[in-house]
């Protein structure tokens, strides 16, 4: 007999109030490891952001235009490699408008230059360059659009009114988890040239690639540099440092989540600490009989917590398994296929996993304390008089 065999026996007496409680556990790891995957998934764009790319906007808000001249500006500070543009189009699919993508208008020479990440088949680059309406969409949005290269695709316009065709002259895979597989790429000349004269020749934002890494925060200051005697400052910063400004728009929803996850962990403690301290009452006069033939407090306390460390390890394992078909290949697909925007990479970290894992463990031990405690205390007249 070991601390093992104890366990395990003593866990199967009552199979169904065991199973109910893994049960209710597993479920409870699974919304767990949910919330941390939201997480984690809404991060991706700052841990795995370019090093080597800096984003330059308008000082005083995003929202708020540049001067297309400004981009050759940048090209001549020292340290960019090269530079792109990019405007928010913000159409939306006239069949289907509730949906959500990013269409952007951006500068066919140079923005696949400075993304190197989202690969485009050469020929297919070379035939966009070329099409004034052409545009090539993430492989997720053009399963979403339903539509093939070759295929006309019509947008209806938000913030530039109409109706907007193109043509699908591409699409894009991504070889980087921060990259967004929905977005939809056209060509700025097409919306420029469309726009009344007051409104042409104007960009949101501009992106620049640097020859070193370790100089983006130098580099950034040098462009702001260059503009703080024009009448339009910038404000420019690392890919990694624009991307941390969008995510702190999302404080109060992450915030809101780790407390749920407290919650849920809450729960998960009071289902263990039930089904325990019930098996332990159950059992005091066995625990009697032990300490009559000699067994020492500490045995009892390492049966009970063997126990329990049993249950939290079946518990979670089973938690953890059903994440997997439920959180990342069933949710998760559906997310990065209809939120690619937010959620680009909807993937169970393996560091969630294994917290989930750990938690459903110290905290079935940590439930079994108390019972653990009060059972190694008793003594051995008390315990074989007890009648439950």
């Amino acid at each position: 007999m070991n601390l093992g065999t104890v366990a395990t026996g003593n866990l199967l007496r009552n199979r169904f109030r065991v199973g109910a409680t893994a049960v209710a556990v597993a479920l409870a790891v699974v919304g767990f490891v949910l919330l941390r995957t939201v997480v984690s998934a809404s991060e991706v764009a700052v841990t795995h952001a370019a090093r080597d790319r800096v984003g330059t906007r308008h000082k005083v808000s995003f929202v708020m235009s540049l001067p297309r001249r400004y981009v050759d500006q940048v090209r001549a500070v020292p340290g960019v490699q090269a530079a792109t543009w990019l405007n928010w189009f913000g159409g939306k699919n006239p069949r289907d408008p509730d949906s959500f993508f990013a269409s952007l208008a951006v500068d066919p020479a140079t923005f696949f230059t400075v993304y190197d990440e989202m690969s485009v088949p050469p020929a297919e680059l070379q035939r966009w360059r070329e099409d004034r309406q052409g545009v090539i969409v993430g492989d997720v949005l053009a399963r979403q659009l339903r539509v093939r290269v070759g295929d006309r695709v019509s947008l209806q316009g938000t913030i530039f009114p109409g109706t907007w065709t193109f043509t699908v002259d591409g699409i894009y895979t991504a070889t980087r988890r921060s990259v967004d597989r929905s977005q939809f790429l056209f060509h700025w000349n097409y919306l420029n040239e469309s726009l009344p004269q007051g409104r042409r020749d104007q960009i949101g934002w501009m992106v620049a690639r640097v020859d070193d890494p370790a100089r983006a925060a130098s580099i950034a200051q040098a462009i702001d540099r260059v503009f703080e005697d024009q009448d339009i400052q910038t404000l420019s910063m690392s890919e990694k440092a624009l991307n941390s400004s969008f995510m702190a728009m999302m404080s109060g929803f992450l915030r809101a989540i780790d407390i749920i996850s407290a919650v849920i962990l809450g729960i998960l403690t009071l289902l263990l600490g039930n089904t325990l301290s019930m098996g332990v009452r159950e059992r005091t006069q066995e625990y009697g009989v032990l300490r009559a033939l000699g067994f020492r407090p500490g045995h009892l306390a390492g049966f009970i917590l063997g126990e329990a460390a049993l249950l939290g390890t079946l518990s979670g394992a089973l938690g953890v398994a059903l994440s997997y078909p439920l959180v990342e290949r069933g949710l998760g697909r559906w997310i990065e296929e209809n939120m690619g925007g937010s959620f680009p990479y909807f993937r169970i970290e393996t560091h969630t996993s294994v917290a989930a894992l750990l938690l459903a463990v110290a905290l079935a031990v940590g439930s079994a304390a108390a019972p653990a405690w009060r059972a190694s205390r008793m003594t051995v007249t008390d315990a074989l008089r007890r009648v439950d």
